[in-house]
Formats: C-alpha cells, structure tokens, sequence
C-alpha cells in the first residue's frame, strides 16, 4: 500500500474495484485489530491502551479511500480501516502501540496519537472536537498558499458533538467555506454515556441547517452505501460546495477500549439494524454480488495475517528507546524531521 495513494477509481460504472479494495482494507483493520487487541491482553504493549474499530470499518474505510494526496486527514481511534486506506501501514501501527523508537511517533506517545503532519495524516488529539479546528487550520494554510483542490476530513464520535471545540470549528468552517467533510460515527455511545443523554434532536444531521451547511446521512453497517455517500461527500466539498456533514449511524460492538468490557450497552441495541457487523454485512454482499468467492475471501484473510503477523514480528526486533541517550526535541525541529533522526542500537 503505498504512502496516500489515490484510490479513487471506481473501476467500472458497478463500482466492483472499489468495493473489493475497500473490503480488504476492512479486512486487514480488523485482523490488525485483534493481533493488537491479544497483544494488550498479554501485556506486551506498553503504554496507552488498545480502542478496536469492529463495527465502524465500513464508515472508516469510505472516507479513507475517498482522499488523496495533498488532503488532510484526522482520524478517529476507531478509525484502523480508514487509516490503512489513508496510507498507514500494520507496521506503523504496530511499532507505536508496542513502543519501538523506529515509528512515526518515535516512543514520543500514545499509541492512538500517531500520524505523518507532512503528508497531511494529523495524529490524533484525545479531546477530538479540537480536532475540526486542527483540520480548518490547514485547510487555511492551503488556501492561502494558493492550493486547490483538496479536502480535509475530521472523524470524531458523538460524544464529541457535544463539545464546544466542535460546535465552535463547524461554524468556522462555515463562515469561511472551506472543503471540510465532518463525518461522525454515530454508534449510540460516548464511551458509556447513550445518546438519549447528549443531545435531543431526532438525529445529529438536523445540526447541519443550522451551521447553514449540507448533512448526509449513512447506514454505517452498509459498505456499499458507505462508500456512495461519503464519496458525494468528499467530492461535494472537493467541487467548492463548503463543509459536508456526515451522520454514519451503526454501533459500537465492543467496549470503548480493550479495558472496557461494554456491559452497559443495552442488548436491545445489538438486534436493531445499526447493530449489525459491517465486516459480515460486506462479505455477504461480496459474495452475493459473485465479485468474490469464498476460497478468495479465505486466501485473504491468511495473507491478512501473515502479513500482521510480519509487522509485530518486526517491531519486536527494533530496538528499545533509550531515555539515558536521547536527545529530546519536540518532533517540529528539524533534528527530529523525517529521514534526519537516528536511533541508537
């Protein structure tokens, strides 16, 4: 998977290409997911905790394979898929959660506050409606560079509507009109709080009107339906349209993170439609469809995991990060720059 490669290509007016690269990157989110998920549990993960994206992939990876290069893109915690098909790769990934000084945060951080600034990939602030305005400041720096033609995606949860960071940098994106998508999963919990408790508009699009901007609204569970409306979305934006904002209505099927065992969602919600697991949803479309078989699928997931399994194998080999030789500088210096850093043996 190469760095920010564009993937935008339907492939064909069926759009089969795109739902075939899509599912893979869901695929490989959840594989990765549950390698790091068995790493927590065993304790060899150091620092920060392990927050799965299951259930959330078919949202994540349809505005991940919507962008491209020269786009901004601040992801949320669940977002594994949509940072694979950003141009994250399992050995990123792996290398920050297991603390290797050879990842793009460098042992500097939590293992969900990773990213690559330069190439438009923002790591994450935990507090994620402060991260709309993060997303509004470099699409500004864009626009006064002269530079067209791009988007700026910001993911957060519903728990973070209810911030004032987040009603603050929407309507800023507003009054300015920049290309910002704001999609928000909508999967019925911040952390454990129902949203019957956040806010009491029927759904969080009825929001938009007020920002005096455009809201979609998606089944999260529905790949294909995913991936039409955020790519509407994001070329909506692209086009000159101003903010597009996103409601992906589905549930979260497992704790808030590996610590958190869930036992306060309500079972009702796991029969409801939005409760349905959007891996499962896909393959069975997939396979419906005849664009795959299941022998193809099964070969998948093997390569999947070999090729996770190659990533942790990797990253236990880098060395530790050494406290007594580092020469610490915030990551904006040019000591600490991409390609100008070295690691002690």
């Amino acid at each position: 998977m190469a760095m920010l490669e564009s993937v935008v290509s339907q492939g064909g007016s069926d759009g089969r290409d795109l739902h075939l690269r899509a599912f893979r990157y869901m695929l490989l989110a959840r594989t990765l997911d549950e390698k790091l998920a068995s790493l927590y549990r065993a304790g060899k993960i150091p620092g920060g905790g392990v927050y799965l994206g299951k259930g959330q992939e078919a949202l994540s990876v349809s505005l991940g394979i919507h962008l491209r290069k020269g786009d901004v893109y601040a992801p949320l915690i669940r977002d594994g898929a949509g940072r694979l098909a950003f141009g994250e790769t399992p050995l990123e990934a792996v290398r920050t959660c297991l603390g290797s000084p050879l990842g793009p945060m460098r042992s500097r951080d939590g293992n969900v506050h990773r990213g690559r600034p330069k190439d438009g990939y923002l790591p994450m602030i935990s507090h994620l409606g402060a991260m709309i305005s993060v997303v509004n400041g470099a699409l500004m720096a864009k626009r006064y560079k002269g530079q067209r033609d791009m988007v700026g995606a910001a993911v957060i949860g519903d728990g973070a509507t209810s911030t004032g960071a987040s009603h603050e940098a929407l309507n800023q994106a507003a009054v300015e009109k920049l290309p910002l998508v704001l999609m928000v999963a909508d999967n019925q919990y911040a952390y454990s709080t129902p949203t019957s408790r956040q806010f009491a508009c029927k759904s969080l699009v009825d929001r938009a009107l007020g920002y005096g901007i455009r809201g979609w609204t998606v089944d999260g569970t529905d790949l294909a339906k995913c991936l039409d409306t955020i790519g509407q979305a994001v070329q909506e934006a692209r086009s000159g349209g101003g903010p597009q904002l996103v409601v992906g209505c589905l549930l979260r099927l497992c704790g808030h993170g590996e610590h958190d065992d869930a036992s306060y969602i309500d079972p009702l919600l796991k029969q409801a439609p939005f409760g349905r697991d959007a891996l499962d949803v896909a393959r069975t479309d997939l396979l419906t469809r005849g664009w795959v078989t299941q022998a193809t699928l099964d070969q998948w997931h093997r390569q999947l995991a070999e090729e996770v399994d190659a990533a942790v194998a990797q990253a236990q080999r880098d060395p530790l990060p050494e406290a007594a030789a580092e020469k610490w500088n915030p990551l904006a210096t040019s000591h600490l720059m991409d390609g100008q850093f070295e690691v002690s043996a």
